[in-house]
Formats: structure tokens, C-alpha cells, sequence
């Protein structure tokens, strides 16, 4: 038996499991993506729950920076970055269900190099920013273009990192407000978790009928904390298939793969989001698994695990997490 058999998703879920019919969201039909999560962009698609979508998502720079040469500050837009597929309205999501979307693959597509990083002025993890100023002179911009395929991404000649491909941000739209796809909370957004991955299951609270779902900013890879605030960033083909969960209410973002569940949490400074994170985790264990509160504190101290998304997006993600061994 496969464990997406026993999820959460395929046990809760409103297609139990079944898969629907397949819709494939390509460049063309999205025509205008999009730069904010909100509730005011009429839907690209609609889907049933259980359905599948195929959607060609652009990298973060929306495939501007096409060589080394491409300067981010010569060649962006700001604030459009981080451009989104969606929204894709999910038939019978109301307010107070839970959004299930599971990750089936991710592919990088277009011509090679088609992996991009870079050093951006007043933007990462150790450097000088707008909410962090310092005097101190920027670093001198730089762009890395990488092979990236299946077999492994291409850092350089004596390099070859892992593939490991996520789609930095996904989510819900909010309630009312329209927020910049930059920014990560209870709806998801801009994560940058690496284990929002093929294999996973990530659960969202639904905020507005027809949850309106987003995604796009693929990775093939990053290191945790995304420390220069650019992964291997790359135009892809993401896979997902979608669930409804009705009768389950959620505060934010979970996760659940076939070792450990997930609760994430999206704030300044980072230690809030650990703080949140556990939290949740804490009264997850607690209404789920049978746990009372001092003992799902006790064993979270021994044995949670904290896996840091970004550390320099206008809030910091991480996750907290429990293996499934400890508390089946």
C-alpha cells in the first residue's frame, strides 16, 4: 500500500482519494499572472475535487534574466516578481475547509541554463536591507545561471548538487485582503520550504469560496534559510493534485509526507515562527492523535524538528515537525 492511501487527505478528503480529470494550465491560457494572492482575479480554471492540474509556472524573475549578463536591477520590474498560476477555483470550497494539494512532480522546462540565482542590492540573509538598514555599501550584484535536469543541477564544473525540486510558493487567497505573492503567512504564499515537494501533501485553510489556489516559484533546490534570498530558480511543470477537507479546521499551513507531519509557521523575528510552528503542532497532536497538551509539549522538546524555509522574505517560514513513528 502506497501511504498516500492512508493521508489525511485520502481518509478526509472529499474525492476519498479518486482522481479526477486532468487540466492542463499552460502559459497561454493563464495569459496574466499573477502578483498578489486575493480574492479579486476571476479564476483561470475550475476543478473538482480530486482533479489534477498541470501548470507551467514561471521562475521568480519571470524569465527575464535570461544570461549572466541580465542584471536584476537593469532588468526586473519591482514589485513584479514572483509571478503566480492561478487563481484555480475549487468547486464546494467554503470558508472553514481545508484545501489539500498534493505534490505529484515538478520538471524544469525551457532551454538550458535554465537554473538562475543571484546577489540582489539590499536583499538576503546577510546583508544590509530595507527593514535592516546599514550604512554599508550593497554587494556587488552578481547572476549564476546552472544547467538544472532531473539528473542533478549543474553548480559548477566541480559541483553537481542534488535535484531536489518545491515549488517555493503556494497557497489560498485571503479573506479580503490582496497580498504580495513576496509574502508568506497563514494562507502560504511565498514559503520557500523545501519540503513542499513531490511526495507531500500541504493542507490550507480556506479563507473565500472556491479557495482560489496559486502556485509557482519553483526551485530545483535551496539550501535551508535560502541565505542569499535566490535559489536555483527555474520555469517549470508543476503537478498537483488538489482535495477538499470539510468538517476539519485548521489555523494555517500543514504538511504531511509519508515520514513526518508539518506545521508551519510564517513571521518576524524568527524565533515567532518557531513559536507558532510548535504551537500548532503541539494542539495538532493533541485533537488528532490522542495526546494531552504537557505530554505532546514534552515530546516535541525531545523530538520536533525544525526545518527553516527563508529567513529573508518580509516574514520567515519554518516548519515544525514529528515523525509519524512516535505517534501512530
Amino acid at each position: 500500500m502506497k501511504w498516500i492511501e492512508t493521508s489525511i487527505m485520502a481518509r478526509r478528503g472529499v474525492a476519498r482519494g479518486a482522481v479526477g480529470s486532468t487540466h492542463r494550465l499552460t502559459e497561454e491560457r493563464q495569459g496574466t499572472f499573477r502578483y498578489v494572492y486575493g480574492p479579486y482575479a476571476d479564476p483561470v480554471l475550475r476543478i473538482r475535487p480530486g482533479d489534477i492540474v498541470e501548470a507551467e509556472t514561471l521562475d521568480a524573475f519571470g524569465g527575464v534574466i535570461k544570461t549572466e549578463q541580465d542584471l536584476p536591477s537593469k532588468v526586473l520590474n519591482m514589485p513584479f516578481v514572483n509571478p503566480q498560476c492561478g487563481p484555480i477555483a475549487v468547486e464546494g470550497a467554503e470558508k472553514g475547509d481545508v484545501l489539500a494539494v498534493h505534490i505529484l512532480s515538478i520538471l524544469p522546462r525551457g532551454p538550458q541554463p535554465c537554473g538562475t540565482t543571484a546577489l540582489i542590492p539590499e536583499f538576503g540573509g546577510l546583508v544590509a536591507t530595507s527593514s535592516t538598514a546599514m550604512l554599508n555599501a550593497p554587494l556587488p550584484e552578481r547572476v549564476k545561471k546552472m544547467e538544472v535536469t532531473t539528473a542533478g543541477v549543474k553548480f559548477s564544473d566541480r559541483v553537481t548538487l542534488p535535484y531536489e525540486p518545491f515549488i517555493g510558493t503556494l497557497g489560498v487567497s485571503p479573506e479580503i485582503e490582496a497580498v504580495s505573492s513576496l509574502q508568506p503567512d497563514y494562507w502560504g504564499g511565498n514559503m520557500d520550504l523545501p519540503d513542499v515537494a513531490p511526495g507531500a501533501v500541504v493542507y490550507f485553510p480556506v479563507q473565500h469560496k472556491d479557495a482560489y489556489l496559486y502556485l509557482g516559484d519553483c526551485h530545483g533546490r535551496q539550501g535551508d534559510g535560502e541565505l542569499c534570498g535566490v535559489a536555483v530558480e527555474m520555469n517549470a511543470t508543476a503537478t498537483v493534485q488538489v482535495d477538499l477537507i470539510k468538517g476539519w479546521s485548521i489555523p494555517g499551513v500543514r504538511l504531511e509526507t509519508a515520514d513526518f507531519i508539518m506545521s508551519i509557521g510564517s513571521a518576524r523575528p524568527m524565533e515567532d515562527a518557531a513559536r507558532m510552528a510548535y504551537r500548532d503542532l503541539i494542539r495538532w497532536l493533541v485533537a488528532d492523535y490522542g495526546f494531552e497538551e504537557s505530554e505532546a509539549y514534552f515530546l516535541c522538546t525531545q523530538a520536533g524538528r525544525v526545518r527553516v524555509g527563508n529567513m529573508v522574505d518580509p516574514k520567515y517560514t519554518l516548519g515544525a515537525s514529528m515523525l509519524k513513528t512516535y505517534i501512530a
